[in-house]
């Protein structure tokens, strides 16, 4: 299933993905660093929320208190958990 997250604190304003069971695929930013998100997005291909959450969760950004991986795996939570609800 496809989500849409707006992200809160960081130069890009949304991360789009798709969620099979609880590997993320086709991960997309809108806005941020294009060339380093695009390589973010290919290497976690097929991860785990798990996986993006133990990598990524609390990851910040200069002086801000969130990042655009951070925000990721926020995003690959609340949706895993919409889903499975």
């Amino acid at each position: 299933m496809r989500h849409e997250y707006t992200t809160e604190n960081t130069c890009s304003q949304l991360i789009s993905f798709d969620l099979e069971g609880n590997r993320v695929h086709n991960i997309e930013f809108y806005g941020g660093c294009n060339g380093n998100l695009k390589a973010i997005s290919a290497l976690l291909e097929g991860a785990t929320v798990e996986e993006i959450e133990n990598k990524l969760l609390g990851n910040t950004c200069g002086r801000r208190p969130t990042s655009c991986t951070d925000q990721l795996a926020i995003a690959v939570r609340k949706a895993y958990n919409k889903e499975n609800a």
